[in-house]
């Protein structure tokens, strides 16, 4: 496919992909708002209509009072027209695979291979990515199924599933470069979210909502797993996010350690999730809100940011300065490195750094792709070197010349 038309598609699915991302996470976080807010109704009308839960808010000029059932209401029929909140789920996926297809999976030599880190074919790399997606819903769905309902098995379904995350991303960045291991993790665990209301949620709330119209007590182990699996999803939510992100910084997932910090970030994010579902519930039950889970969280993050950042090089005090770079240098550099992606025939990301002229006019993209964030070349395919990459540095603060 066209190297420009193969851009455009990735923005226009980018594009639909965060707004689809958007409106379910978005009414994620306010039923799971929601649910953690409720208190036990006050008055007796609320009660004689079966209400378990209210809640009172004020948003955009106007009062909103939600109440929660937790089967029909005992005051009017199940109404015909329910509002299923699942089409979010479904379509945030489909165009993430959609985007991962034509990113990850049509470039696959590029953009999911980094021989430095393990050599084996395009083939083998595509069907092993998309073993990832299905073996880590298999395998999470199985530890609920098969300890979620003991005594304390929140926790140990808690713990189970956070040791086969750090497992599958230490295998994840054994296999795979770097940046498509990071996204690929946040990938199996999106697929599991999506999975959840699949073939867990909405299928329950199904069966539910046919028993009580046909008049039958509905199971409450369909409720029970229905709850149990949105709680995770909220959870799982910003760890993926942040796995989605992180192919934009280089120094991320370039590193040897790179899947601790994957982890580490996952951490950071799921800890600070928590602190605010337990406030929704603090909030409501008028006690003191828990944010030490956050405060752990970001010195995670902290943490992290010490420890990933440069190290100022030592440099002699009567070094000489060093010689003024000259284009040649660059240009050789750029025929090296570069060139293979960015010439006359193929333009990747329309750039192209053949000529002189074209060089200058895009100095800029390749400062900062090549220093500063350090992304190009894609895995470092060409094996450009950090002196290498310093003289870039240099050719471009000193107003990048092309004489």
């Amino acid at each position: 496919m066209d190297a420009y038309l193969l851009d455009l598609l990735n923005l226009l699915l980018r594009w639909l992909h965060v707004i689809t991302a958007v409106a379910w996470i978005g009414a994620s976080f306010y039923f799971v708002m929601l649910d953690n807010s409720l208190t036990k109704p006050q008055h007796q009308d609320l009660k004689d209509k079966g209400v378990d839960g209210e809640m009172w808010a004020v948003h955009g000029g106007g009062f909103y009072h939600s109440n929660k059932y937790m089967l029909a209401p005992r005051w009017l029929p199940l109404p015909e027209k329910l509002h299923w909140s699942y089409w979010e789920s479904y379509s945030t996926w489909l165009t993430g695979f959609a985007l991962f297809t034509v990113l990850y999976l049509f470039n696959a030599r590029s953009f999911l291979i980094d021989r430095n880190v393990f050599d084996w074919s395009p083939a083998a790399a595509i069907t092993t990515s998309l073993v990832f997606l299905v073996a880590f819903w298999l395998i999470y769905d199985t530890i609920c199924r098969i300890f979620g309902r003991r005594p304390k098995g929140d926790l140990i379904v808690g713990l189970l599933v956070t040791v086969f995350v750090v497992f599958a991303s230490w295998l994840a960045c054994q296999l795979f470069a770097g940046r498509a291991a990071f996204v690929l993790v946040g990938a199996m665990i999106a697929t599991a979210m999506s999975a959840n209301v699949f073939f867990v949620i909405i299928p329950g709330q199904r069966k539910v909502v046919a028993a009580l119209r046909a008049g039958e007590q509905p199971d409450p182990i369909h409720g029970q797993r229905g709850k149990q699996r949105s709680v995770h999803n909220t959870y799982f939510t910003l760890p993926v996010i942040v796995a989605m992100l992180s192919n934009h910084y280089g120094w991320l997932y370039q590193g040897r350690d790179n899947w601790v910090v994957l982890v580490l970030l996952m951490l950071a994010g799921a800890l600070i999730r928590h602190s605010f579902v337990a406030r929704h519930r603090a909030h409501a039950m008028g006690t003191r809100t828990p944010w030490e889970h956050a405060a752990v969280g970001v010195g995670v993050l902290v943490g992290l940011a010490f420890w990933l950042a440069p190290r100022p090089s030592a440099v002699p005090p009567a070094a000489a300065p060093a010689a003024p770079v000259t284009f040649a240098q660059v240009q050789q550099v750029m025929e090296q490195r570069c060139l293979i992606c960015h010439n006359a025939q193929v333009q990747s990301k329309n750039v192209a750094l053949h000529t002189p002229e074209l060089l200058k006019q895009h100095a800029q993209s390749v400062y900062q792709q090549v220093w500063t964030l350090k992304l190009m070349p894609m895995n470092n395919a060409t094996q450009i070197t950090d002196a290498e990459r310093q003289l870039v540095k240099r050719w471009f603060e000193a107003g990048a010349p092309t004489n």
